[in-house]
């Protein structure tokens, strides 16, 4: 959902956005409805891993779970910024009703949304 986030709010003739995670999973159909839902088309990306990302020096790595954090290698950002957002997933996985899953990716979403936002207004390449 961050990655999407990006894309959308940053100019992207100016700036690359890359996603990874330390390990691949599959996209989420609910993370790709609540998106939808804020006509951001995020069916398209797929889980990549660290190791798959291009060999260069970003300007900024955001992570958004504690693993993550644990487990970037510090070479990778000239800046690394961490936030720690809850894992819908996990959050949802006793849930019977998509309804009841849906407002746990929604509130998560907008969270993210959020700090995105405020990211994009804020920061700096120098």
């Amino acid at each position: 959902m961050a990655e999407g986030f990006a894309k959308q709010l940053l100019n992207m003739n100016e700036y690359d956005v890359y996603s990874a995670g330390t390990k691949k999973q599959s996209l989420n159909p609910c993370a790709v409805e609540v998106m939808k839902e804020l006509n951001i088309d995020i069916s398209h990306h797929y889980s990549k891993i660290l190791e798959e990302l291009p060999n260069i020096q970003f300007d900024f790595v955001i992570t958004v779970c504690s693993s993550a954090q644990k487990e970037c290698p510090v070479h990778f950002g000239k800046s690394i910024l961490s936030k720690n957002f809850d894992d819908p997933p996990e959050l949802a996985k006793d849930l019977v009703s998509k309804e009841d899953k849906l407002v746990i990716y929604r509130r998560v979403r907008d969270e993210i949304g959020q700090f995105i936002s405020h990211f994009s207004k804020n920061f700096s390449v120098e």
